[in-house]
């Protein structure tokens, strides 16, 4: 029996708080939380520092499908409730006993209320729910209880801490639930589901070679099941194509991804709609790959089946098109990809397809800004992060994640122009409001700093740059510890500044090694980084040796004069 916060249904106590059994459903899983991070790569002073901003909003749900490679998660397919087959509270058959049918009903109710409580706010509720679930489930283990009703528990427990992000509880759960599994015969109801939803929680926490074989077992069970050409083989097919993805096995990834297309094509057509997620998947692995015209195969033929289901006026259109421009800017047709983009956005802003808000639109807009200055064509891409400043700040406020970051984009900009008085204004304006959020001592603070620090470095006033950097550095060495990768790029950044105050070669070829050795460990001996900061340490040891000789070379000629002139003299 599942607790529940009502106490409806078979289930008999409430709990208010952890004490009420529920219902639950576990086939879903609902978007998490979105949130904006900022990220800063520092190479060397005299170079165009650059922001790479990532929204790392996950839309978890089938209905975000469309919005290709900005926000497609390909293991979310798993999480979709059209695309669970066994479980008859999903399409509606019956495929065990009553027994098994009023369980999977309480199931999917407790997930439905988890979600629910989430929706609203309501986090500590949903906490209550799933803790009474978990202890109780915990006690039918411990007395030696553990079947698929144990498994599928765990799973919507799993799911529901999934929901709030917490990814410690999850991989808890995710280890007793392993366990049990891996004693569970193939044939039982409901074992593809939860094997599903297992590699689709180990593919979001990174843990890809747990995905695999997850995915991989689930696929072995509906295949035997309804073939190897069912459409159902579509959730393991993508999330294990993920993951292989991301290990480095990208062939094996193109396979499945081509079989999934395959497949959908034989049962759907050539021209249905389900097709954009593997074909967004696979042009998404094309463009890691350095394969660009594989990928913008991939989204023009997304493009055309947008165009052929919608026509041209549909923010789908619109979508697929900047999901296309990023396709053409990967292979290097520049001009091409900007036109491609600006059209996509005004398709998107004429249907009103889209809030003017709407993250997704943020980020295409911000990605056209950036190809402008790659272009050269600066005080476009300026105004269109001006557009996307004014649009966070009435929407989202002033000291906004989204505000700060846009803020800091076009003190970039203006940094990129030799502005560098406007720049030093709108950093000393982003330091200002995350000071006002986030405390002057934490580690996300130090981007705008040391951003600041080169800025000044260029307005000729070192010192206040160099107390700067050397904050920055402190920070990051408490945040991330001393030999990680953020505090060898502020030292980069402060050996160059101290470099042209005159600072002791000796301490500066110290700091240099620092630098070189925090590159060689987290980039690699081959990375452009790591070469260019050994030609730094070289050309400083090879200095320092020339200023050595030299002091030897004016002390023998000194000596070589006063031996002379005694000579003279006698």
């Amino acid at each position: 029996t599942i607790l529940s916060a009502s106490g409806s249904g078979p289930a008999t106590r409430t709990a208010h708080r952890p004490t009420g059994r529920a219902r639950t459903r576990k086939l879903q899983l609902w978007p998490l939380s979105s949130s904006i991070s900022v990220s800063l790569r520092v190479r060397s002073i005299g170079r165009d520092y650059k922001v790479y901003m990532r929204l790392a909003a996950r839309r978890l749900t089938a209905k975000w499908f469309p919005k290709l490679r900005y926000t497609l998660e390909e293991e979310s397919v798993s999480c979709d409730v059209e695309n669970s087959r066994r479980s008859n509270m999903l399409d509606g058959t019956t495929n065990s006993s009553n027994g098994m049918d009023d369980f999977e009903g309480q199931l999917k109710n407790l997930f439905l209320e988890v979600r629910a409580k989430l929706e609203m706010g309501n986090k500590d509720d949903a906490v209550y729910l799933l803790q009474a679930n978990f202890e109780a489930v915990k006690e039918q283990i411990n007395a030696g209880f553990k079947g698929i009703e144990q498994a599928a528990i765990l799973d919507t427990l799993a799911l529901g801490y999934m929901g709030m992000g917490d990814f410690r509880t999850v991989e808890h759960l995710l280890n007793l639930l392993k366990d049990i599994v891996g004693d569970l015969h193939d044939d039982i109801p409901l074992m593809d589901s939860i094997l599903m939803h297992m590699g689709s929680m180990y593919n979001t926490m990174g843990k890809f070679e747990e995905a695999i074989c997850l995915y991989a077992r689930g696929l072995r069970i509906i295949e035997q099941e309804f073939g190897t050409y069912s459409p159902f083989l579509i959730t393991p097919l993508m999330g294990m194509a993920k993951a292989l993805g991301f290990t480095g096995r990208v062939s094996e990834a193109v396979t499945l991804y081509h079989r999934a297309i395959d497949i959908l094509e034989n049962a759907r057509g050539t021209e249905n709609e389900d097709l954009v997620i593997p074909l967004s998947a696979l042009g998404n692995l094309f463009i890691s790959e350095g394969k660009a015209t594989n990928a913008e195969d991939c989204f023009k033929r997304i493009l055309d089946i947008y165009r052929k289901i919608y026509g041209e006026d549909n923010g789908k259109v619109g979508i697929a098109m900047c999901s296309l421009a990023h396709a053409l800017c990967a292979k290097g047709n520049i001009h091409e990809a900007i036109s491609m983009y600006k059209s996509g956005l005004q398709v998107i802003k004429d249907t009103k397809y889209m809030a003017v808000n709407d993250d997704l639109l943020e980020k295409m807009r911000t990605d056209l800004a950036e190809l402008l200055h790659v272009a050269g064509r600066e005080q476009e891409g300026r105004e269109l992060l001006e557009e996307c400043l004014l649009i966070s700040e009435k929407h989202k406020g002033f000291e906004h994640p989204s505000s700060v970051t846009h803020l800091l984009n076009i003190a970039m900009s203006h940094s990129r122009s030799k502005n560098f008085a406007e720049a030093e204004r709108l950093l000393r304006t982003c330091l200002h409001n995350m000071s006002r959020t986030v405390g002057q001592k934490n580690q996300s603070i130090t981007v705008p700093m040391l951003h600041l620090a080169v800025t000044l470095y260029n307005l000729k006033r070192d010192e206040e740059a160099e107390r700067l950097a050397l904050e920055v550095v402190r920070i990051r060495e408490d945040a991330f510890g001393k030999e990680s990768l953020p505090v060898g790029e502020a030292l980069d950044c402060l050996v160059s500044i101290q470099m042209r105050l005159g600072k002791d070669d000796n301490d500066v070829l110290a700091t240099l090694k620092r630098v070189l050795n925090i590159q060689e460990k987290e980039m690699g001996f081959e990375s452009e980084e790591t070469l260019t900061t050994l030609k730094k340490v070289c050309g400083l040891a090879v200095a320092q040796v020339i200023l050595v000789c030299k002091s030897y070379l004016h002390l023998i000629i000194d000596q070589l004069k006063s031996v002379l002139a005694q000579s003279v003299q006698n």
